[in-house]
């Protein structure tokens, strides 16, 4: 018999790995990112994915927000998946990262809340805060220094993940979370074909990972995920040929690790899934990030 201490202990390093997965997973854009530091009082408004860091001063949030009505030096602001106005104070210092999800993490917007308000974050996560100190500084002084957009990026996502990692910490995130089921046999599931998509992944396959008979395991994913398993694994095939091609691997050897038979076969996947063949896409999103 598994003692009570143990099970707690058991839950516990799952919540913690899956959480490092989510973080691992974070991979960013930046649409702008700067200190405001207003003589007269600003309006900004925030939508997708954004970030805010308070440096000095209280910042006033709209009142039908769900939020609290100030946030004050220390604080940190994560907005997704919707959109408001935040009002900046003559006076007040506030740093404002709106971002965009890369094409390989954009699942991990479902996993996050509309709004998310860490009080004291500075002291949750002091390295992070430091570094929100140093981000969003004139981009005429540094555009001319070679590699600034990686450097601003790599800071950017370091202060997402701090965010991310400190809502959950403060007990703000839903029971269960990171889980997107909520269920610990199909989290088994997600779990293997996130870590080896290219795998012949059959539905009984897949069942018995999730210690669940074949049908039980057929009807439970639907529910919960509202595809079948088959087009989930396609869907988690199509999200990691997309990093794997930004990363400049070939169309035959992307193929040949997430499992398909022939270039031609995975070309046609592609195709079907994002309107265009891997080589279009990859051409046409070289030209977009120019």
């Amino acid at each position: 018999m598994v003692s009570p201490a143990l099970d707690i202990r058991s839950a516990s390093s799952a919540s913690s790995d899956a959480l490092e997965r989510v973080l691992s997973e974070v991979a960013i854009g930046i649409r702008s990112q700067r200190r405001i530091l207003p003589d007269v009082d600003e309006a900004v408004i925030l939508d997708d994915i954004s970030l805010v860091y308070v440096l000095n001063g209280s910042v006033r949030t709209p009142s039908d927000a769900g939020l609290p009505d100030t946030l004050h030096v220390g604080d940190a602001l994560l907005v997704a998946r919707r959109s408001l106005t935040l009002r900046i104070p003559a006076g007040t210092g506030v740093l404002v990262s709106r971002l965009r999800w890369a094409d390989s993490a954009a699942h991990l917007s479902a996993l996050l809340p509309d709004t998310a308000w860490i009080r004291h974050f500075d002291e949750l996560e002091p390295a992070a805060a430091a570094l929100a100190q140093h981000m969003g500084g004139d981009a005429a002084v540094v555009s001319d220094r070679g590699g600034d957009p990686v450097i601003c990026r790599m800071m950017a996502t370091t202060l997402l993940q701090s965010v991310i990692r400190a809502w959950s910490s403060i007990g703000c995130a839903p029971q269960g979370w990171p889980s997107r089921s909520n269920d610990p046999f199909l989290d088994r599931v997600v779990r293997a074909i996130d870590d080896d998509p290219g795998r012949d992944w059959s539905v009984e396959q897949m069942a018995s990972v999730s210690a669940l008979s074949r049908s039980v395991f057929a009807e439970r994913f639907r529910l919960t995920f509202g595809v079948s398993p088959a087009q989930y694994v396609a869907e988690v095939r199509m999200r990691a040929a997309r990093a794997l091609l930004i990363d400049g691997r070939g169309v035959s050897e992307v193929s040949r690790e997430l499992g398909y038979g022939s270039g031609e076969g995975f070309s046609r996947a592609f195709r079907r899934h994002t309107g265009m063949t891997p080589s279009a896409w990859r051409s046409r999103r070289a030209l977009a990030s120019a």
